[in-house]
């Protein structure tokens, strides 16, 4: 196995903590370049080009990682797997980039340059980071990744200044993902054969299409309403600026998700080759524990978030950005939602081939948010797009559990977030008596945050939580031996 989920959490989290802090570095400078207006239309632009990217992606990368974790000691197969979902890639790519171009020509009436750079979304040529996933050789992407995020921050600063250059912006998101996986490209030959002739003709691309189509249509579920949102709030509300608070209130408060959700990518991959090798007290011991961090990590950030906001947005967006505050303190209690809910279905039911039953609650979630939505946009617009999501994103994490309850104790995972929670609010009530005091800038912000941490952890290590004591001290000991390490270097 080529390495432990300890190592790849850290590689993972290292990624995604670059991630959470890039938008604080260019957000407000991008909020300050363009207007509310414009940063819909990116919104929606990037909606529509996403919702094709992810037609032509299908289920391969969920399918591809879980396969090729199957295959990790078989490079024969894991060469067939390879080849044939790199075929299928480009079969389906090439059909959703005639999809998109037709739309764009016949249905898109301006903006023609921002909605072609999009093109690379939808095409998913070069894609094999599911290879990497799958081989747990997480420290491969993510030097990538942060390679190529950093040279983006440099890009915006560098060349965005005005409001017409919100396509060079948008070129810059885009191609900075597109470089990753071409790199990664050139190390491919170390986990799988290049094909001849002979082995090309031998391929398969639709061995498994049924499967990979039902791994696709959780992408859908999921997916599907972030889209329809921010469609709709653009039409119904007749403009591209209701789309636009919606979008960075979504941006900001899923931005914390990412500490939780870089656990779900590094365990993904052990927990199905564990499932195939039958260790199923294994499995769910991974599961209760990964049930225990979303509850610790996710609590403190929806408080937080809330108690913050107010301060947060003043400062960070600017003027014609207070609603986004509002919004915030909606959109927070998605991390709990998703953090739990990210266990059930991305943790346990896609690695152990229960992706027809994870679909399913993923429709009822998509069904729920479709119905609100048709009721709540109208008269809330941007607020009524928020809470339809929360309750959408609710609805999913009920249905997991009703589904997991025979296998999983539904009580175990309720009461072991009880303490996290109790800390939560007490943070909380401890952050409101006082934030509303300081002033609206990055040190009144910082002193928020800070407070908050000492207040949350102060509790935990009151109570004596166990699960708080025993990564803490873990913690220490770890930064005790890399120092000591260090110092005799």
């Amino acid at each position: 196995m080529a390495g432990s989920i300890k190592r790849n959490y850290v590689y993972n989290l290292a990624y995604q903590i670059l991630t959470l802090i890039t938008p604080f570095i260019t957000t407000p400078y991008v909020a300050r370049v363009f207007s509310p207006k414009s940063i819909g239309l990116q919104s929606f632009a990037f909606s529509l080009s996403q919702s094709l990217g992810m037609f032509a992606g299908l289920g391969i990368i969920i399918y591809g990682a879980r396969e090729i974790s199957y295959a990790q000691d078989d490079r024969k197969r894991r060469t067939q797997v390879f080849w044939e979902l790199q075929l299928l890639y480009l079969i389906t790519s090439s059909v959703c980039l005639a999809v998109y171009l037709m739309i764009v020509m016949f249905f898109i009436k301006h903006d023609y340059a921002l909605f072609f750079i999009l093109i690379m979304n939808v095409t998913s040529i070069f894609s094999c980071i599911f290879l990497f996933s799958g081989m747990e050789e997480f420290g491969k992407i993510v030097s990538r990744q942060v390679i190529f995020k950093i040279l983006d921050i440099v890009f915006i600063f560098t060349f965005i200044k005005k409001e017409t250059d919100l396509p060079l912006y948008v070129f810059a998101s885009v191609f900075s993902g597109i470089l990753v996986n071409i790199t990664l490209f050139f190390e491919v030959h170390k986990y799988v054969d290049w094909p001849d002739w002979k082995f090309l003709k031998s391929l398969r691309p639709f061995r498994d299409v049924k499967v990979i189509f039902s791994l696709f249509l959780p992408t859908v579920a999921t997916q599907v309403y972030y889209i329809l949102d921010k469609v709709m709030l653009g039409f119904i509300a007749e403009g591209t600026a209701e789309s636009g608070y919606y979008e960075l209130a979504l941006r900001i408060s899923r931005m914390p998700l990412m500490v939780v959700a870089s656990l779900s990518t590094v365990v993904i991959p052990r927990i199905g080759h564990l499932f195939k090798l039958q260790e199923d007290e294994i499995v769910q011991s991974y599961i209760y524990r990964s049930f225990k961090f979303a509850w610790f990590a996710s609590v403190p950030l929806c408080f937080g978030l809330i108690a913050v906001s107010d301060n947060f947005t003043a400062w960070f967006f600017g003027a014609g950005y207070s609603k986004v505050a509002e919004l915030l303190k909606i959109s927070s209690f998605i991390l709990i939602i998703v953090g739990l809910s990210n266990v059930c279905g991305g943790q346990y039911m896609i690695p152990t081939g229960r992706q027809n039953k994870y679909t399913l609650t993923l429709t009822t979630g998509a069904v729920v948010n479709f119905t609100l939505n048709l009721c709540l946009i109208p008269n809330f617009y941007s607020y009524g797009a928020l809470i339809a999501s929360v309750l959408a994103e609710l609805s999913i994490l009920l249905t997991q559990l009703y589904f997991l309850r025979k296998e999983f104790s539904i009580r175990q995972i309720i009461s072991s977030g009880f303490s996290y929670l109790f800390a939560g609010l007490v943070m909380f009530a401890g952050l409101k008596s006082f934030s509303y005091k300081l002033p609206s800038n990055p040190l009144g912000t910082a002193i928020i945050v800070s407070a908050g941490a000492l207040i949350y952890f102060g509790v935990l290590l009151i109570f004596r939580d166990e699960f708080f004591i025993f990564y803490s001290q873990r913690t220490i000991n770890f930064i005790k031996r890399k120092s000591r390490e260090i110092l005799r270097f």
